[in-house]
Formats: structure tokens, C-alpha cells, sequence
């Protein structure tokens, strides 16, 4: 698992840098573009939800190999979350397997992590479809439970209190009986090998525990059903608005500094739509090469912390023993803990995850420049 972890910390360095551009021009192109028809701006919109997905899909693999839990909980709706499911699987599994849905019309919300549920709920169906090669029907429900005492007391891992019950049934070949207590075991797996890990039921398991929540599976030559209970929120929902307004600069001059040509590109284009000036450099020599030139106009150094030959975080000390106050705002495409440290211990107080938005680049750029 530790080098499942280096691994895809590697991996995801390096999509994240990919997806960095693809966000940005998703966002910049309806600004550059504002007579853009609605067909076409749909499309960007599609790409803009892809990408995040994709993104926090990123740090989903990453929590797992590492064996931890940083992904957001908010207040979550599980059937907006179902209802996406059944998009899915009504587009793209065969015409040969049916779907049908139960949902109660009272349903409570969870508070979770919506990517790791969705990520929960896609495992789920896709392995319901692998068990119906010949077609079937794939049900899912959704119903509110209350566990008591008496329940507790056949499920060891159940606790009193309220939860949420979803349950994926199919009508498929069923798990032997000889193997589905190892089903949630890593790696273990009855499919080819081209066509299953063994991590998928594991992660499941992983996700829904991190959230205190259990699993129970039962299975026979009729099909098989895994139901999912999640602790039940019973507070009442809080909707919290996101900022989108747009944040213009007023003509300042940041220096932009990235080995990744194409991240580079798409945000001077962004600062410059937005009323800055911008200054490219391609790795940690030519940053301090530029900065050196222009270090009395400069107002801000935005800065990869992962380059070659030169690497941001030596690069952001030689800076600071030229101006020690200098304004840095550090980006890493590798969602390491340990690099914002790093950065924190050298006094940088503004650190962006690649891929980042527009809106969240401008605005952190726009507070660290009103900072004192």
C-alpha cells in the first residue's frame, strides 16, 4: 500500500497538471467568448463538471492509498446523488439490463464526502452489471431506517441511531457462498485481469466506514443485494450559496512561474482577461532571473512548488533573501500535505491545489494582494 501511495502521488502530479488548463479554458472561454450559443456553452459545462469530478477523483485515489480522510463533508442529498447514478447507467451499460429506482419521498440527508458516495454508488452498479452479462434488472432504493438495540445486537458493526438504506439489488449469478466473505478483501477479485483490481469493493467499504456507516451483503443464484446504511443528518439543511462574482485586478504585475507551458499559458490569459499583468517563467532559475529585473514593479510571485533543476521551494527562499516580504501564493499538482507544510514554514500563507478554478485562483490572488 505505501507503494500504491508514492505511486499515485506520482500519477496524480501529473494529471492534475493536465487537468489544470482543461478547467481554466472551460472557465475563461465563455468570458472570451460572451455571444457563445447555448449548445456550445452547455458542452463547456459538461467539460468544467468533468474536470472537477476528475480532480476530486484525484484525491478519492489518493486518500485511499494512503489510508486517510481529507475530502470534505458537507450536507448531502443522496438522491441527487442516485439520480446521477442512473444517468450514468442508463447511458452507458447494455440496453439489456433494466433499471428501476425506489426512493422515499422523506429522505434524510448525510453528511459526507459526495464524491466518495458517488464513487460508492457507480461501484456498486458497475459491479451489478458485471454480474448480469446476459442482462437482468439492477434495482436501487433509498429509505430512511432507525437501528435500535435488538438490530445492534445481530450487526456488530451497527449503532443505534437514524440511517439512511441504500440497496443495490440485481438479478445476476450471485457471489458462491465459499467466497463472499472475502468480497472486501484488496485485490481479491473473481474477474479476468484485465477487467477487475480487486480494489473497487475494498474502496467501497473504506469510504462508507470513514463515514460510520456499514455494509451488509447477502447473495443467492437469484442475484445478490448490498445495502449501504449512512449515518442519517438530522439537523436542519443549511444552504450555503457559492461566491461567483468575479474579482478584476487593477493592472498589477505578477509573476507567474511553471515548468507546465500549457498551465502557464491559460492563466496569464487568465490574469490578463481579468486586468493584470503577467510576467512567465518556466522554472526556478528564470523566475529569479526575472524577478531580480523587475523586482520594485512585481507585486506577487505565483509559483509550482514540483519544477525541475531548480524546485519552488528553494527557489521561494532565494526570493525571500532577496525581498523578505515578498507575496508568494504556492501551487502543487501532487495534493501533498507535506509541500504545503514545507511552504508554510517558509511563511507562505496561500497554497492552491491543482487543478484549480478561476474563480478560487482570482479571489486568493485578490486577498493575498490586500493582505498586509
Amino acid at each position: 500500500m505505501e507503494n500504491i501511495g508514492t505511486l499515485a502521488s506520482g500519477i496524480a502530479h501529473d494529471l492534475n497538471n493536465i487537468l489544470t488548463p482543461i478547467l481554466s479554458v472551460s472557465q475563461l472561454l465563455p468570458l472570451t467568448l460572451p455571444h457563445i450559443n447555448k449548445r456550445n456553452q452547455d458542452m463547456l459545462n459538461i467539460l468544467e463538471t468533468s474536470t472537477k469530478r476528475g480532480r476530486d477523483l484525484v484525491k478519492q485515489i489518493l486518500s485511499f492509498a494512503r489510508g486517510n480522510d481529507d475530502g470534505e463533508r458537507l450536507i448531502v442529498q443522496v438522491r441527487h446523488l442516485l439520480l446521477d447514478v442512473e444517468q450514468i447507467t442508463l447511458s452507458t451499460f447494455p440496453k439489456s439490463i433494466e433499471f428501476k429506482r425506489n426512493f422515499a419521498d422523506n429522505l434524510w440527508s448525510v453528511s459526507a464526502d459526495a464524491t466518495q458516495l458517488h464513487q460508492v454508488f457507480m461501484n456498486l452498479a458497475i459491479n451489478a452489471r458485471d454480474a448480469m452479462p446476459s442482462g437482468g434488472t439492477l434495482t436501487v432504493t433509498a429509505s430512511n431506517q432507525v437501528i435500535d438495540t435488538n438490530y445492534t445486537k445481530m450487526n456488530t458493526e451497527a449503532q443505534e441511531g437514524n440511517y439512511i438504506v441504500v440497496t443495490f439489488f440485481d438479478t445476476g449469478t450471485g457471489i458462491p457462498e465459499n467466497i463472499i466473505d472475502k468480497i472486501f478483501d484488496p485485490f481479491f477479485t473473481t474477474k479476468e485481469p484485465e477487467k477487475g483490481t480487486g480494489l473497487g469493493l475494498p474502496t467501497v467499504l473504506n469510504i462508507v466506514r470513514s463515514h460510520g456507516g456499514f455494509i451488509e451483503v447477502s447473495s443467492n443464484d437469484k442475484g445478490s443485494v448490498f445495502r449501504v446504511f449512512l449515518p442519517a443528518n438530522m439537523q436542519p439543511d443549511t444552504v450555503v450559496e457559492e461566491d461567483t462574482s468575479i474579482v478584476y485586478g487593477h493592472g498589477e504585475l505578477v509573476l507567474f512561474v511553471d515548468d507546465e507551458t500549457a498551465i502557464s499559458e491559460v492563466c496569464n490569459n487568465t490574469l490578463e482577461t481579468h486586468n493584470y499583468q503577467v510576467l512567465i517563467a518556466n522554472n526556478g532559475i528564470e523566475a529569479i532571473a526575472v524577478y531580480v529585473q523587475n523586482k520594485l514593479t512585481i507585486k506577487t510571485v505565483i509559483i509550482d512548488l514540483m519544477m525541475p533543476t531548480l524546485d519552488g521551494l528553494t527557489t521561494i527562499r532565494i526570493l525571500q533573501k532577496i525581498t523578505p516580504d515578498v507575496k508568494i501564493i504556492a501551487l502543487s499538482g501532487s495534493n501533498d500535505n507535506e509541500e504545503k507544510i514545507k511552504a508554510i514554514e517558509y511563511s507562505v500563507k496561500y497554497f492552491l491545489a491543482k487543478p484549480f478554478t478561476a474563480n478560487v485562483f482570482l479571489k486568493t490572488l485578490h486577498q493575498l494582494l490586500n493582505s498586509n
